[in-house]
């Protein structure tokens, strides 16, 4: 058989292989979520992902923004495999000495407050948990959320989620929530003496890249300690560096949680969430009011460790400010006249071009013509969550693909 044709039976089987991939995805995965239109993707190196035709794309999401260090990183491979040679499972009721190490060195870098750590496997879990520690804590069933908020997928978390197509399946099933406008009044008003936690993400990731200002959060605080209640900051998408500090709500002075749930960048594409806690809600729990059969597990914990040292040894969280401020900028330079777009905010790399149009067939453009990955937040915004280590060249080749998609036509 000559070359050519053996290449174009190569290029045959690898479509079909891409086919097939996709095929037994749905079949067997159902949609849960709409699939880029790219090939399976096999390998990830720092801020790209490579699919199984040699095609690298860009990662401007970080895998909703989970791999804070990009893939692969040494530092978490090295001590993920190091771990799995010594021990991969060890249960909450037995010690176990990288655990130990982990949260010792996790509490270094939480709020003062917050100095208990309980580990689970995800980020609705983290508000799963607090959820159900505010309510045991206050024995009240009632909490306040924001209009746009996201919370997570599991029913306690789900109430908590604003968005009403989301929820609607489940009337009857959630808890008692009560969502209102993102203005101070509006939270000092909703907050009573039956509210158990209010439940806050410092910037709202799923609806809008909204960032919450000083205002609303010490009003939330304020209204939490006049009746009561508990301060729950969802810092899931906004943890461990993203919006410019360890976590974003630091940049709020004074402001301090009574919980606090995260995950995603916490282990940088290792499956971890923890819920931090201070001294009231730890006066409340009791042996078995709370579990988590794969929480706190060893392979997760070098994980999480290897992702504390890291982002400390190289100023990440410093550097996301920096840098997140400087590309903030460039797209608004960019789109300073483009009737298309409305603004561009954000915190740290955590940012939102919001457009005047619905965004979505922009992303997918941005996916299958520059091989660059980008997310929604909401209907019309682009939403961008880079790794922490992206560096200069590749936020310029995303703004000038994102500036080609929307300047282009």
């Amino acid at each position: 058989m000559n070359s050519i044709a053996t290449d174009a039976g190569n290029a045959g089987r690898k479509a079909h292989a891409t086919a097939g991939a996709a095929s037994v995805e749905d079949r067997r995965l159902g949609t849960w979520a709409p699939r880029r239109p790219i090939p399976p993707i096999v390998r990830g190196e720092g801020c790209e992902l490579i699919a199984e035709n040699g095609d690298r794309y860009l990662d401007l999401t970080a895998g909703y923004g989970v791999c804070c260090l990009g893939y692969n990183h040494p530092a978490i491979v090295d001590a993920i495999k190091s771990q799995a040679d010594r021990l991969t499972f060890c249960p909450l009721n037995v010690s176990s000495a990288v655990r130990a190490e982990y949260v010792e060195a996790l509490a270094a870098v939480l709020p003062a407050t917050l100095d208990r750590v309980f580990p689970c496997n995800s980020g609705t879990e983290a508000v799963e948990g607090a959820l159900k520690f505010a309510a045991l804590v206050t024995r009240r069933s009632q909490s306040v959320a924001l209009r746009s908020s996201f919370h997570g997928r599991t029913l306690g978390a789900l109430a908590m989620t604003w968005n009403p197509a989301a929820r609607r399946p489940y009337d009857g099933l959630l808890h008692d929530a009560v969502f209102v406008q993102p203005e101070a009044e509006a939270i000092e008003q909703a907050v009573s003496e039956e509210t158990a936690a209010v439940v806050l993400e410092p910037v709202q990731g799923e609806g809008g890249v909204n960032v919450l200002g000083d205002d609303l959060l010490l009003a939330a605080r304020r209204a939490c300690d006049r009746h009561g209640a508990l301060l729950i900051l969802d810092e899931v998408q906004t943890g461990f560096g993203r919006c410019g500090n360890w976590f974003a709500h630091q940049h709020t002075p004074g402001l301090e949680p009574d919980l606090m749930a995260m995950a995603k960048g916490i282990g940088s594409g290792f499956p971890l969430g923890a819920i931090a806690y201070g001294g009231r809600v730890a006066e409340a729990l009791r042996p078995g009011s709370h579990g988590s059969t794969y929480g706190g597990n060893p392979l997760a914990c070098a994980a999480g460790l290897a992702v504390v040292e890291t982002l400390r040894r190289l100023g990440l969280p410093e550097r996301a400010a920096a840098m997140g401020g400087r590309f903030a900028d460039s797209l608004r330079s960019r789109f300073a006249s483009n009737p298309r777009v409305r603004e561009v905010r954000g915190r740290g790399l955590m940012i939102g071009v919001v457009l005047r149009e619905r965004a979505g067939r922009h992303i997918a453009r941005l996916a299958t013509e520059h091989r660059i990955l980008a997310l929604p937040a909401g209907p019309n915004v682009i939403r961008l969550l880079p790794p922490l280590t992206v560096t200069e060249e590749e936020l310029e080749r995303g703004a000038e693909a994102i500036q080609a998609v929307l300047g282009g036509e």
